[in-house]
């Protein structure tokens, strides 16, 4: 029996945010009790119905299972963790009679409660989204609830429309899992992978009787090394999907493989080949960051249908058509010769672009023909679909369209300046190196006089109502440079007031004047170009605008030392100033295809390098140089990734060595596994650095102590991705975690993260809390410090 054909055009996922954030707005609402549940839904369904609207208007079919039902209303993974009624002990109370968890519970494990952290997060993969990762241990309940997932399908087959349900794959919803605390030492989530099987082919039988006729189910998780183990013949991959493509009663599967290369590297195709024959009608390859499947394993598709991921969902640069159309020619010659079929479909989903260029009204007349959002990349993706099955004359307008648009970006002005590129070939070894770190200490000992276990925030303070108001009224012309100063002065007055008033040591300004961390750094260098509406989702009901890098960068002028001199004016205590490190700024903007990535590192670097000398010129002694997303752009693979830790701890390492040995240097970073990178870290020549830790429950204490790190150290003890306030007891008990096993001489206390996204009222008391935690801590050690 011939095995089913996947729709000729498709994409992996689409940004479910909404073009105006109307799921944010759904889901704040409903948080505040300003809407019901019901509410919720209504809001959640029509955005829903209006996304599927338009790709189908794009020209994806509405009819073929080619548009994707991959909406959540937080996360994909707590999606699956859902559908598994997969509850960690701690929330046991949550579920149902039937062990299945409603909405309002799945938020519990999104925010916490009262009493209660919500579940962990940390980056998916290497992107800038925040995943909530699943507690499995060898008791954590398994039993399928597809209630949601047909109920999805059901209401847009009502409206004439056949959504492909997906869902993370269930090896990779094991890979990202952790041990549940109380689990045995050594546990492997991984260990209850036979019942999680057995629950998605509930979950699939289920669908199947509702009318799906195609599941997606996501894999990303093969595509690291560990996941490469599983993906060899024999081993689990196998072994998992032989198990449900054998199930009579159950949809055609698309088995998908974003951010990499699946399986072995130095075999592209094998994993693909190996899931076609044990029965998968249509598997995925990213042909942007993965290898292209190669001749002699597309030979093993038995019939399937391979998914050539060939548009990037990660990046918004227009795709060059001409050379696309090449290389899905060259593969559906292989593919054809295995009784296979070739399918167009994007690298990932394309949760992590924009919605649509045409909503940027303000961008400079060169870029928007050399961008493509995520409308846009539907629209390549149907071109080459077109492309391939009519041939190039029936897409010659778009192919020349792009053309011109690549050689435009190419001789554009900006792109390559030479002033810039001169100041690198110019640097020396010596621009990369401060003195010694003891050296260092004693001179900022001598010049801050700060008490044991300093407490400080990490930089931002809640961005209000009336902050935004003030800056959208600035930005109109409503509000004129005076008065939009005068408004932005008395924020920092409070703030630094806020501070002293708590007995907080070390201050910062709030950031008032920030509308983002890398946003506005990208807004004061040349080489960058920012959007209105480019939203992108990290996590739940959060997302941000990246910047777009698209030129040479370098920094006309200081945009720092005014705000940060002003707020220092006000204390007579130390003041931080604040600035967002060049790997971030990469990381958390669209970066550039037509430059390596550790060129414009360093272009960055020295950027922030002049900021740097001006801070110190006008007193500020100690600057903060933030690399939250230092272990984001980390390799999947460890032999990727020395070269990479290589590059970004110089480009830190270029910015912060013009430093004097009194100016204290720190860091911070945030929602990473840090004992993959502590070497780094430490590499970094940071004087304090401060991490997450309190979701975690300090687990990074043992990797710092096991690498025997001697240098300033905070690791968070305050929460702030969610709105709980901690209480004093909460923090002791992480203060006391972390003075067992680092030096009480390097330890700082802090929260995990910046306090933008939260209210004045929980971040006063959570403070509150934080420093008297603190002083009791330091009178406790006493003389022993």
């Amino acid at each position: 029996m011939s095995k089913p054909i996947f729709p000729a055009a498709s994409i992996l996922g689409y940004p479910r945010i909404g073009p105006n954030r109307e799921l944010k707005k759904a889901l704040e609402a409903h948080w505040a009790q300003k809407t019901d549940e019901a509410m919720l839904h209504a809001a959640a369904l029509q955005l829903q119905k209006a996304n599927l609207s338009r790709l189908a208007a794009l020209g994806l079919k509405p009819d073929d299972a080619s548009l994707p039902g991959d909406f959540a209303y937080y996360d994909q993974v707590l999606d699956a963790t859902l559908a598994l009624s997969a509850l960690p002990t701690r929330f046991a109370d949550l579920a149902d009679a039937n062990g299945a968890i409603d909405t309002a519970a799945s938020f519990v494990l999104a925010r916490g409660d009262e009493s209660r952290a919500p579940q962990e997060m940390t980056k998916w993969f290497d992107t800038n989204y925040h995943y909530l990762v699943p507690e499995i241990g060898e008791t954590t309940p398994i039993r399928a609830n597809a209630t949601a997932l047909v109920e999805s399908f059901t209401a847009h087959a009502a409206n004439g429309t056949t959504i492909r349900p997906t869902l993370v794959g269930p090896i990779s919803y094991l890979l990202l899992a952790k041990a549940e605390d109380g689990a045995a030492p050594g546990f492997d989530p991984l260990a209850r992978i036979d019942e999680v099987v057995a629950a998605y082919a509930k979950i699939l039988a289920e669908l199947s009787a509702a009318g799906a006729p195609w599941v997606q189910l996501d894999e990303p998780g093969l595509v690291t090394d560990r996941g490469a183990e599983l993906a060899v013949p024999g081993a689990l991959a196998e072994t998992v999907y032989t198990k449900l493509a054998a199930a009579t009663a159950r949809p055609a599967l698309l088995v998908t493989f974003g951010y990499g290369t699946a399986g072995d590297p130095a075999r592209p195709g094998a994993t693909q080949g190996l899931l076609a024959r044990a029965g998968v009608e249509a598997v995925h390859a990213d042909v942007v960051r993965g290898a292209l499947p190669t001749a002699e394993f597309l030979g093993d598709l038995a019939g399937s249908t391979l998914v050539a991921g060939i548009v990037d969902s990660r990046n918004i640069w227009r795709n060059n058509l001409s050379a696309s159309l090449e290389i899905l020619k060259s593969l559906r010659t292989e593919v054809e010769k295995a009784d296979g079929t070739l399918a167009v479909g994007t690298a990932t989903s394309l949760q992590h672009v924009p919605h649509d260029v045409a909503l940027e009204a303000n961008l400079p007349a060169h870029l928007p023909e050399w961008l493509a959002f995520a409308n846009q990349k539907v629209a390549e993706v149907i071109t080459l679909a077109k492309g391939l099955s009519e041939g190039e004359s029936a897409i010659a307008a778009q192919l020349s369209a792009a053309e011109s648009a690549i050689a435009h970006r190419a001789g554009f002005a900006g792109t390559t300046v030479a002033a810039v590129r001169g100041r690198l070939a110019n640097l020396t070894t010596a621009d990369f190196s401060r003195s010694d770190a003891q050296t260092r200490k004693a001179a900022q000992e001598d010049a801050l006089e700060l008490p044991p276990l300093p407490t400080t925030t990490i930089g931002s303070f809640p961005q209000t109502t009336q902050i935004r108001t003030a800056r959208a009224a600035h930005k109109a012309g409503t509000l004129d440079d005076a008065g939009y100063e005068g408004f932005l002065k008395e924020e920092i007055n409070r703030v630094v007031e806020l501070q002293e008033r708590l007995g907080l040591d070390v201050l910062v300004h709030g950031e008032a004047e920030r509308n983002d961390m890398v946003q506005y750094f990208a807004e004061n260098f040349d080489g960058f170009s920012e959007t209105e509406n480019g939203w992108v989702q990290s996590y739940g009901s959060r997302a941000t605008r990246p910047s777009i890098l698209w030129g040479d960068v370098s920094r006309p002028a200081a945009f720092t030392v005014p705000w940060i001199s002003y707020a220092a004016s006000l204390t007579t205590k130390p003041l931080k100033g604040m600035l967002t490190g060049p790997v971030t700024i990469l990381a958390w903007s669209f970066i550039r295809d037509d430059a390596p990535l550790s060129v414009s590192a360093n272009q960055v670097a020295l950027a922030l390098r002049d900021e740097i000398a001006d801070l110190q010129a006008a007193g500020i002694s100690i600057i903060q140089v933030d690399e939250p997303a230092l272990r984001e752009l980390l390799p999947l693979r460890a032999a990727d990734q020395p070269k990479y830790l290589g590059w970004s701890v110089d480009a830190f390492r270029l910015a912060t060595a013009g430093a004097v040995d009194a100016t204290q240097i720190h860091t911070h970073l945030c929602y990473s596994e840090f004992g993959e990178i502590i070497e780094a870290i430490d590499a970094l020549d940071a004087d304090v650095t401060s991490i997450e830790a309190a979701r975690s429950r300090m687990e990074v204490t043992a990797d710092l102590t096991s690498y025997g790190y001697s240098r300033g150290i905070g690791p968070g003890v305050y929460d702030i991705h969610s709105p709980r306030v901690p209480s004093t007891e909460e923090v002791a008990e992480l203060i006391d975690i972390a003075l067992g096993s680092l030096d009480p001489k390097a330890l700082w206390i802090n929260p995990d993260c910046g306090l933008k996204t939260r209210g004045y009222a929980e971040t006063e008391a959570s403070l509150a809390n934080l420093v008297e935690a603190a002083v009791a801590a330091r009178a406790t050690l006493g003389a022993t410090v």
